[in-house]
């Protein structure tokens, strides 16, 4: 087995992952404040840091990882003591308590389950709170008295509990910001790809049903051309009904599957404030990416929830993305927002180059397109073919005005079609 191979299944290994959380607390845990004189009553980065890395990075076994992690700060406190010239003795008694305090932490979550309590702040806060006391105190004691043959005072115990409380709802409130900035991420990527998607299923849907015509219109050649005893091409145009009739059937088992995937209810509502700042974030990154420097500012004049995120990102996108793409080097989008009793109007501006007047009318035709790549090769043009297909699905209207300097598009939506997911 080749070295990179071996170190390959190292790092994606437990022991990988409980050698790093051992190392990284060992090391943090140097970072240390000392409410008392002397190092014997002190707190370490590191009682934090191991409790956010079992958080965050999960071990297979927070016992075993307890005890490494334990193992390894006595070791290397006393090995740093050592070396600066301590006591070997007087090293051990004043680290080797420090493994209890590990210890006793990955216990606990051992016995309660740690992943039980990760949706459950309060909870997960009140545990920490209760065995950093536990390991806290019993790591302290046993170093009080081996040193000065003496136990906690009340007051030391009252800092003890006071820190731990601290400490760990720190900690929590820490993995909490992180476990919502991951989540958040999380759905952004999953409503874009469902956006997509469910553009898509409606485009196929629209196909569908032209290829019922299709197939109906086939089939009545076929009948006409038997009755005038054309028997070739009666065949044939049998055999192209046929065919037509099997490619339908193909794109109902497709559009069954994707239609499965964009119901799904993960999130039955969404802010339209914050589906502009996902289009505004995914936008920005476009703009970069294509090399052009795009000012986004967005106008919404009452937010609210709406059950029809899906859809609603997916127009909001492809109309972005487009003006995006008609700035030439610089330019500004204004996105805005308005509504009244009756309709929710969604407007899209831009100060790129805008469209022909002699193409106003074709634009969302399936295949219009005014993107060519380097090589002369057309796009695809079905982007506002999709967004002409959503708005018709939700009974709205879109309008493309030519402006002095760029394009205006706006969409008109009712408003009962926009809030009629949501449950009162």
């Amino acid at each position: 087995m080749n070295i990179k191979l071996m170190w390959r299944q190292f790092y994606q290994s437990e022991a990988a992952r409980m050698v790093f959380i051992a190392i990284v607390t060992a090391f943090t845990g140097e970072l240390k404040v000392m409410p008392f004189d002397g190092e014997i009553f002190r707190f370490a980065l590191g009682g934090i840091l191991f409790f956010l890395l079992i958080l965050i990075y999960p071990p297979v076994s927070i016992l075993r990882t307890g005890f490494v992690t334990a193992v390894t700060v006595v070791v290397f406190r006393v090995t740093k003591e050592l070396w600066l010239g301590a006591a070997l003795l007087e090293s051990l008694q004043m680290h080797v308590p420090v493994f209890l305090f590990y210890f006793i932490i990955a216990v606990g979550w051992h016995f309660v389950g740690l992943e039980k309590y990760k949706s459950f702040p309060l909870r997960l806060g009140a545990l920490a709170f209760l065995f950093e006391v536990i390991s806290n105190t019993s790591e302290h004691a046993l170093r009080n008295w081996w040193l000065h043959s003496s136990l906690l005072n009340s007051k030391e115990w009252g800092i003890l509990v006071g820190v731990a409380l601290l400490r760990s709802f720190f900690t929590v409130g820490l993995y909490s910001s992180v476990a919502l900035s991951k989540e958040k991420q999380r759905v952004e990527e999953m409503l874009g790809v469902g956006s997509e998607l469910y553009a898509e299923a409606l485009y196929l849907q629209k196909s569908m049903n032209h290829i019922e015509q299709i197939t109906a219109s086939s089939h009545d050649l076929y009948r006409k051309l038997k009755k005038e005893n054309q028997k070739e091409l009666s065949s044939q145009a049998l055999h192209i009904a046929q065919e037509i009739h099997e490619v339908k059937k193909d794109s109902q088992r497709i559009l069954a599957g994707l239609s499965k995937w964009t119901t799904r209810q993960q999130i039955e509502a969404f802010y339209l404030s914050d589906l502009l700042d996902m289009v505004v974030t995914a936008n920005e990154k476009y703009s970069e990416m294509i090399g052009k420097e795009c000012v986004l500012e967005t106008t919404i004049h009452e937010d609210f929830q709406t059950g029809q995120h899906v859809p609603l990102l997916a127009v909001l996108n492809n109309l972005t993305a487009n003006a995006v793409e008609a700035i030439e080097e610089k330019g500004h989008i204004f996105i805005t927002i308005d509504n009244d009793e009756e309709w929710v109007c969604f407007s899209v501006r831009d100060t790129g180059k805008g469209i022909p007047i002699e193409h106003e009318d074709v634009i969302f035709e399936p295949g219009y397109t005014t993107k060519f790549t380097d090589q002369g090769t057309a796009a695809t043009g079905i982007g506002l073919s999709h967004v002409s297909t959503i708005i018709d699905a939700m009974q709205g209207t879109i309008v493309v005005e030519r402006l002095d300097k760029g394009l205006i598009v706006t969409v008109k939506i009712p408003m009962e079609s926009i809030m009629k997911e949501i449950e009162t």
